[in-house]
């Protein structure tokens, strides 16, 4: 299974970057083999809308879960018409991320963390 981790860096030991549409690489995991693969995200200096199209390329890589610091309302409306499960609160590495999704510690979200265009203040 592919699931997206949103990192500041691109390997698997880069810290989780805290927002999803603004992040700087997503790292995108396959869950069985760990294989992985870094994807500069083209959104982050996007004056609007950068939720959304993040949100379209995660459908597009095919990725079944997302995990984030935070997500704003039209990314997670986004997210969760794709059937992508969102999990946010994360923090850490990229590597310890994917290894508590796989030992089950984590839990979906139940609704947006931060309000629109909240990732543009450059927050962490």
């Amino acid at each position: 299974m592919k699931i997206c981790v949103t990192s500041k860096g691109r390997t698997m030991d880069s810290p989780v970057d805290p927002r999803f549409g603004r992040c700087a690489f997503f790292i995108i995991v396959d869950t069985d083999t760990l294989e992985f693969e870094a994807v500069d995200n083209a959104q982050v200096e996007a004056a609007g809308g950068a939720g959304v199209q993040s949100g379209q390329l995660m459908a597009e890589k095919k990725v079944r879960a997302v995990l984030t610091g935070n997500t704003g309302p039209n990314a997670y409306q986004t997210l969760q018409a794709a059937g992508i499960e969102v999990v946010t609160g994360i923090s850490g590495t990229v590597q310890k991320a994917v290894d508590d999704y796989k030992a089950g510690r984590f839990s979906a979200s139940k609704g947006p963390t931060v309000e629109s265009h909240a990732g543009m203040k450059g927050g962490d």
